[in-house]
């Protein structure tokens, strides 16, 4: 007789004969374990930066911290509001937005489909890849005043400075992972009668896209590093030039919203990108659980 708390199956082959579908008490026990591990996982992230600033908080109202120095977060907060009011805030933000909104695609592209046909030619690898790992190891802030001679000063120094940036990050990504799928995969699909375009989308494609993802996250926060830096010198807007020109007129307080500012947009950009590498990529999701662990 079975337990009537636990399912049963019918199998149509064997008649009269039932399987139990009840997940095992070790399955529940891991599953759980694993919730749990989720929610202080998450509890963590949160915490923890609370916690920092409520030290920090507390330090500068007790005297342990020079307030002229670093104002108390609270301060701070009540400084990005005032700046917020009055549009300025805004604008610098949508600046550099912009600037990276422009620069990141135009780089990520370049380097995507180099990266694919590197990977996929030798020849083209062996003549080129010297000269890139060259120009790679070159500091992208030297590069701005080569962009500053050909173009001007303006937007587009800039914005060719981030898409530089940008390329070397996709290119490396995406031709190792061209370079790293397993010949099982090729051989698959050529048993099977795979055209060069069919093997390219539904083989190559797939099996790249993971890491294609991982070096577009990273090329996302370096961007916003550089166009910050970059902003310090060769522009009068931008967050990078709120935080420059507020150090320089001593007001402290404008410089830390500045800071967190850079560090919540670019949190939030590469959020983004890692949304949509999980949409992209589904497949890894449900092997691995993210695609951005």
């Amino acid at each position: 007789m079975n337990d009537a708390r636990s399912p049963v199956l019918d199998r149509p082959d064997a008649p009269g004969v039932t399987v139990d579908i009840t997940p095992s008490r070790p399955a529940e026990r891991r599953a759980a374990h694993h919730r749990t591990q989720r929610l202080v996982r998450r509890a963590l992230a949160v915490a923890v930066p609370i916690a920092l600033l409520a030290i920090w908080e507390i330090a500068a109202r007790v005297g342990l911290l020079d307030m002229r120095i670093f104002p108390a977060p609270t301060t701070i907060v009540g400084q990005g509001i005032d700046l917020g009011r009055d549009g300025r805030l805004l604008d610098d933000v949508w600046k550099t937005l912009s600037r990276v909104l422009v620069g990141y695609p135009l780089g990520a592209l370049a380097g995507f489909v180099l990266g694919i046909v590197m990977g996929l030619s030798a020849y083209v690898r062996s003549a080129l890849e010297s000269t890139l790992n060259g120009l790679y190891v070159v500091p992208k802030l030297a590069l701005l005043p080569v962009f500053l001679s050909i173009v001007g000063f303006g937007e587009p120094p800039l914005v060719a400075l981030i898409a530089t940036t940008v390329f070397f990050f996709v290119w490396i990504g995406t031709m190792e992972a061209v370079a790293a799928i397993p010949e099982g995969y090729r051989e698959a699909a050529r048993s099977l009668g795979l055209s060069r375009r069919r093997t390219f989308g539904e083989v190559v494609v797939p099996a790249i896209l993971p890491e294609v993802f991982v070096a577009l996250r990273v090329g996302m926060g370096v961007a916003v590093l550089v166009i910050v830096a970059a902003e310090f010198i060769a522009t009068d807007t931008g967050l990078g030039f709120l935080i420059f020109n507020s150090r320089a007129l001593l007001i402290n307080g404008w410089m830390y919203v500045g800071i967190l500012t850079v560090a919540v947009l670019g949190v939030l950009l590469t959020i983004l990108v890692g949304a949509v590498g999980r949409r992209l990529t589904p497949w890894v999701r449900s092997s691995t659980g993210s695609i951005t662990r």
